[in-house]
């Protein structure tokens, strides 16, 4: 009978060995991927935004360069001394704000150009109101323009939120032109009262283009924050903005009413003064309502860098659990690979248990002592009686065990 052979342990082969590897590889792979477009996709979303907190700085700065110059217009067209000092403070301070950031977003090339307008219009000698009013309108028109080149650089005029794109519309675009244009339909009032008869169709005409830009703008920037009240998720948005912006839209609609051409008139125009302290009201109302809405607009987008910073911190945390999970499974398969090679080499070559019968080439062949004994195997001396020992004994020379039968009865004879 053959006794069948333990088969030592099979070695770990080429893939068997590169399998963990492959293994933390497919499970890393996803993960990195989905971190790093998280982590891109993410940091362009926070710098937009950042660059969108410039362009509110420098808005907020050239909010007192509007009203300055407005106010400086109106005194050199009504003939009154133009006070120079809130317009050289407000200057000052757009000069520092377009030193620090004013490469970033662009703006140094027409701030210069404003800069140089603004400073030389003290020491022009307006000869006539109606030169005042033309070199006032052309820095007025590099004011707007500034306006329009920082929300264009800085993002604002691209963010991508509802309520976020309505509040910088309001106040970098329509704000800045519903306070120039009622100034200028101020100062046209005021002029058409001093200019001929003969030019009365002119002045009408001139009144009539102001008076619907004012309003258009006004009507303008009141519709986009209602629609960013509406748009907004932010339960304070609609209690920090709609109550001065009631009250500029009720100075507005004095203001139209005020400058009304008067049908009983002798010239058909409005009353100058009343034209002004509408327009006075108007710009005190706008002076209230313009920080609220900046203000709104930077905590919009504070919020909006933290929701970043956030996302980026969960995607880092995914990516680092998803490391240390496939450390984890790395060590396990490695641990096991090694215990396995280690038992294949501790078992060593096994030779197996040598057959009781070995066949020969005709069959099956007796031993050795099967062959001694006359073919049957001689029994084991231990399980035999005395008696049996004493007949197995030979009984003379040349006799062997077991060979002759018949001895125990010649002994007895």
């Amino acid at each position: 009978m053959t006794v069948p052979t333990q088969r030592p342990p099979r070695r770990p082969t080429g893939p068997g060995r590169l399998l963990p590897l492959v293994l933390v590889v497919a499970l890393l792979a996803p993960v990195a991927a989905l971190f790093v477009q998280t982590y891109r996709s993410t940091a362009d979303d926070r710098e937009l935004a950042n660059r969108e907190r410039l362009g509110i700085e420098y808005l907020r700065a050239l909010a007192p360069v509007t009203e300055a110059l407005v106010e400086a217009q109106s005194a050199a067209v009504a003939g009154r001394p133009a006070a120079r000092s809130s317009l050289d403070q407000a200057v000052r301070g757009v000069a520092q704000v377009d030193l620090r950031i004013g490469g970033e977003l662009r703006s140094q090339e027409r701030w210069s150009g404003l800069r140089a307008k603004l400073e030389a219009l003290p020491e022009r000698r307006f000869a006539e109101p109606e030169a005042a009013y033309s070199a006032y309108r052309e820095v007025t028109d590099l004011l707007l323009a500034l306006y329009r080149k920082v929300r264009e650089s800085s993002g604002l005029a691209r963010d991508p939120g509802a309520d976020s794109f309505f509040l910088q519309d309001s106040v970098g675009r329509d704000l800045p032109a519903a306070l120039v244009a009622a100034g200028r339909l101020a100062d046209l009032t005021v002029l058409a009262t001093r200019r001929p008869t003969s030019q009365a169709s002119r002045s009408i005409g001139e009144l009539a283009e102001a008076r619907v830009t004012a309003l258009g703008s006004a009507s303008d920037l009141v519709a986009g924050l209602r629609a960013a009240v509406d748009n907004s998720e932010r339960t304070d948005l609609g209690a920090s903005v709609l109550a001065p912006l009631d009250t500029y839209q009720r100075a507005v609609e004095a203001l139209a009413a005020y400058s009304a051409p008067e049908p009983g008139s002798r010239t058909g125009l409005a009353d100058p003064a009343q034209v002004v302290a509408a327009r006075a009201n108007a710009q005190s109302a706008a002076r209230q309502l313009q920080p609220v809405i900046l203000d709104q607009l930077d905590a919009q987008l504070v919020d909006r860098i933290d929701g970043y910073d956030l996302d980026r911190w969960l995607a880092a945390g995914a990516a680092a659990t998803a490391a240390l999970l496939a450390l984890i499974l790395l060590g396990v398969l490695l641990g096991e690979a090694n215990r396995t090679r280690r038992r294949a080499t501790e078992a060593g070559p096994d030779t197996g248990a040598k057959p009781e019968r070995q066949p020969g080439p005709g069959g099956w062949q007796p031993s050795a002592d099967s062959r001694a004994t006359g073919g049957a195997a001689a029994p084991d001396p231990r399980g035999l009686s005395p008696e049996d020992h004493r007949l197995l004994q030979p009984t003379g020379p040349g006799q062997h065990v077991g060979t002759d039968p018949w001895g125990p009865l010649d002994a007895a004879r």
